[in-house]
C-alpha cells in the first residue's frame, strides 16, 4: 500500500499552504492557538467562516452539486491537516460536517434548498440534539418525545451536552415517536429551529471553566411535519448515515503541535523527573507518529476504493487517548504553574499576560476539556467493541 503522496496531492498541499499563509492572520491563528474545546472564539470562528466560503472551501465533505470542493479523500486530509498544523480556527462541526452533508443525501429537495445555502453562508448555525440525561452512549434510550398533532409534532423533552447551543439557529434532534418496538425503531429525525416558542437553553460551564455545552429543554415545542428527515420512525437509520460523516481521520497534525509547543517545557524540567519525561516524550512522539501513519494507511486504502472497515473506530481510540496522555504528561511538567487561574488571558485581544510560558497557557485547559474525549463522538468502550466485531470477528 502506497502511503506516499502523488505529484498532484503535493501541488495540492502547497496550493493550501499558501492560502492559510494569505488568509490566516495573526488574530485568527490566535484564535485557533486558544481553543481548548471543539471550537474557539465566536467571532473569530465566523470571520474564517466567511474567508473559506468566499474561497469556496466551507464545505470540503459536500458534494459539488450543493457547494462542496469535489475534492478527494486525500484532498481533505491534506486539508484538515494543515489547517492543524496553521492552528486555523475550527469551524463548527455539527453543521458543515454532520448534517449538511447528511441532508444532501437523505434530505427532501425541499430541506436542500431551505437550509443548506444558509448553513454555507454562515447566516445559519447548528448544533447536535443527541444525548439526554441518562442516555449518552446508550443512545437507544432517549426519551425526548415528539407527538403528531395534525400537520405537526409536539416534543417535549430535553438535550444535555449540546455544543454551542448558546449560539445555534438551528437543531437537529433525534426524538421518540413511538414506544411500542424496540427502541431504535421508534426514534425520530427532526430539524428545530432555535427560536422557536418553548425552547431555552441553559449553559453548563465546563472544568476548565468555559461555556462549550448545553443544556437544552423542550416544552410543548410545534415543529412541522416536514421538518422530518427520512421517514417517521426511521431517524435510527438517518443517524447512522450522520455517524459516518462526523468521525474524522486527522488527530496527529493537531497533537503533533501540542508536542511542539511542550517540548520547550520538557527541556526545562530538572531531575529527578526530567529522565522519566522526556522518556514519555519520546513514547509519545512515537505514538504520534504511528497515528499519522494509520491515517495515511486509511487514506491510501480510500484512494484505491477499498473499505477501510473499522479503522475510524480505530484512531478514534488512538487519537485520543494519545491526546489524555499528553496533556497528562504537560500538566505534570507544569507543576506548579498548572495551578494559577487565568482565563483573562485566553481571550483574544487581552492585555492579561499569561503567569509562565505563554505557550503553555492551554496546557491545563486542554487537560481539563478533553478528559470527555474519550467518551462523546462514542466511547473508547463502544469504538473497543466495534474493533472486537469487525476487525477480530468477536
Amino acid at each position: 500500500m502506497d502511503v506516499s503522496l502523488t505529484k498532484q496531492d503535493e501541488q495540492f498541499r502547497d496550493e493550501v499552504r499558501g492560502f492559510l499563509e494569505e488568509n490566516l492572520d495573526a488574530e485568527l491563528r490566535r484564535a485557533g492557538e486558544l481553543a481548548s474545546g471543539i471550537c474557539g472564539d465566536h467571532t473569530q470562528t465566523m470571520r474564517w467562516h466567511k474567508i473559506l466560503n468566499d474561497k469556496g472551501w466551507v464545505a470540503p465533505s459536500w458534494p459539488e452539486a450543493f457547494g462542496g470542493t469535489g475534492w478527494s479523500d486525500m484532498q481533505r486530509y491534506i486539508w484538515v491537516s494543515e489547517c492543524a498544523r496553521a492552528n486555523a480556527p475550527r469551524l463548527y462541526p455539527m453543521g458543515l460536517g454532520m448534517i449538511g452533508p447528511t441532508l444532501t443525501v437523505c434530505g427532501t429537495p425541499e430541506q436542500q434548498q431551505r437550509y443548506l445555502p444558509p448553513l454555507l453562508s454562515g447566516e445559519h448555525i447548528w448544533c447536535q440534539g443527541y444525548s439526554e440525561p441518562g442516555s449518552g452512549s446508550d443512545l437507544a434510550s432517549l426519551q425526548t418525545q415528539a407527538v403528531r398533532d395534525g400537520d405537526d409534532y409536539v416534543v417535549n423533552g430535553t438535550k444535555i451536552w449540546t455544543s454551542y447551543a448558546q449560539h445555534a439557529t438551528h437543531i437537529f434532534c433525534l426524538v421518540r415517536t413511538d414506544k411500542s418496538g424496540k427502541p431504535q425503531q421508534g426514534i425520530t429525525f427532526l430539524l428545530i429551529d432555535m427560536d422557536d416558542p418553548g425552547i431555552t437553553v441553559a449553559p453548563i460551564i465546563t472544568l476548565a471553566g468555559e461555556h462549550e455545552v448545553n443544556q437544552v429543554f423542550f416544552d410543548n415545542v410545534r415543529v412541522p411535519v416536514s421538518q422530518v428527515v427520512g421517514k417517521e420512525n426511521d431517524g435510527w437509520t438517518v443517524a447512522k448515515t450522520l455517524l459516518t460523516f462526523e468521525r474524522s481521520g486527522a488527530y496527529a497534525s493537531r497533537l503533533g503541535n501540542r508536542l511542539a509547543s511542550l517540548k520547550q517545557l520538557i527541556d526545562a524540567v530538572e531531575a529527578p523527573q526530567a529522565e522519566d519525561m522526556h522518556y514519555r516524550f519520546a513514547e509519545l512522539s512515537v505514538r504520534v507518529q504511528a497515528l499519522e501513519m494509520t491515517e495515511f494507511r486509511m487514506q491510501a486504502a480510500l484512494a484505491e476504493g477499498q473499505p477501510t472497515g473499522a479503522a475510524s473506530s480505530q484512531l478514534k481510540v488512538m487519537g485520543t487517548e494519545a491526546q489524555q496522555a499528553i496533556d497528562t504528561l504537560a500538566v505534570e511538567a507544569l507543576g506548579l504553574y498548572a495551578a494559577p487561574w487565568q482565563p483573562e488571558a485566553l481571550e483574544i485581544g487581552s492585555n492579561e499576560k499569561p503567569i509562565g510560558l505563554p505557550e503553555t497557557i492551554l496546557f491545563m485547559p486542554d487537560y481539563l476539556n478533553n478528559r470527555a474525549a474519550t467518551i462523546y463522538g462514542g466511547s473508547s468502550e463502544v469504538q473497543r467493541n466495534i474493533l472486537a466485531k469487525l476487525a477480530l470477528g468477536f
